[in-house]
């Protein structure tokens, strides 16, 4: 067992090795092109590094600050041959992906004094949001944790009868009203049965639509004031959840989002179906959000909590 295994979990990192591998695939063959038969680091070597990193959808600003990276060391160092290249562009990756303020969550667990612990969930439709929300109350529930869904998103009938199967599949009660409800009005209730219970931890999830974005922000705020009547410090994380697979329009729901509400953490999902990975990297350094949680697979233990080491590792690794 490596370093990284007994840091993260043998299965968690042979998920996350597999969930890359498209990725990888893509990414890894085409820096092998660039540098081969190359003895140095030259201006050709980084036109192709930088064709491998825009086509892992990495995106154009956070390619060019890879490679300014990499050229400043290539003049600092005077000569870098071609093996090292890959170990550089590791730590510059590495560097660029922001950490977790707080690391109690990668043991699922509850920062002191936060009781119930309260996430807002948001995020459009199709992005895997129910399940990312059912995969993190299993988890939650796995290490011991008292849980409590809220079914906001009463915006469609499809998105409560999602989230109440994933409650009776993971074994955890689920608030929720008829559609067409009030959002606010079941994050209320949500909050007060969490208090009730003395559950550790409140998942609420809320409308996945930005077809209109005045009414979008007006309607979290208002979430956000009637939870905070019970709890006045929550919600204490606004987690946004986005497509992996769908490369730059990730990005772009990310740009849409951040504008319009303060999102303080990321899920990324669907990385294992797609050669797209790199849109981590440009959504990380983008946004200055922390990536919490990465899902690479259908399994209900397929969410997996990220780390930008093993991250990286599992990207280069051969």
């Amino acid at each position: 067992m490596g370093f990284f295994d007994k840091l993260f979990g043998k299965k968690e990192k042979e998920s996350l090795d597999q969930g890359l591998q498209k990725t990888k695939e893509g990414f890894l063959s085409k820096i092998t092109k660039a540098i081969a038969g190359k003895s140095t680091v030259d201006e050709e070597v980084l036109d192709q590094l930088e064709e491998a990193l825009v086509g892992a959808d990495v995106g154009i600003d956070t390619t060019i600050k890879i490679i300014e990276r990499i050229e400043n060391r290539v003049k600092q160092d005077k000569y870098v041959n071609t093996t090292e290249l890959n170990k550089l562009l590791q730590e510059e990756i590495q560097n660029m992906l922001v950490d977790a303020p707080d690391f109690s969550y990668k043991d699922f667990d509850i920062p002191e004094g936060k009781k119930p612990y309260v996430i807002l969930v948001v995020g459009v439709n199709g992005v895997g949001k129910t399940t990312t929300i059912g995969k993190l109350a299993h988890n939650y529930k796995k290490a011991g944790k008292e849980v409590v869904l809220g079914a906001a998103d009463t915006f469609r009938a499809a998105a409560v009868d999602q989230l109440t199967i994933w409650s009776e599949r993971v074994g955890v009660p689920i608030v929720k009203q008829a559609m067409g409800s009030d959002p606010s009005a079941v994050a209320f209730d949500t909050v007060k049965s969490a208090v009730a219970r003395n559950a550790d931890v409140v998942i609420i999830d809320t409308a996945g639509r930005l077809h209109n974005k005045l009414h979008l922000m007006d309607e979290l705020g208002k979430i956000k004031r009637v939870i905070q009547k019970v709890i006045p410090d929550a919600p204490h994380e606004v987690m946004l959840v986005l497509d992996g697979s769908t490369g730059q329009n990730a990005l772009e729901q990310a740009r849409q989002f951040t504008a319009t509400t303060e999102v303080t953490a990321l899920s990324i999902t669907k990385l294992d179906g797609t050669a797209k990975g790199g849109v981590v990297l440009a959504i990380a350094n983008q946004f200055k959000i922390p990536v919490k949680y990465i899902g690479v697979g259908e399994k209900i233990d397929d969410l997996i909590i990220f780390d930008k080491r093993e991250f990286v590792d599992s990207l280069f690794k051969l």
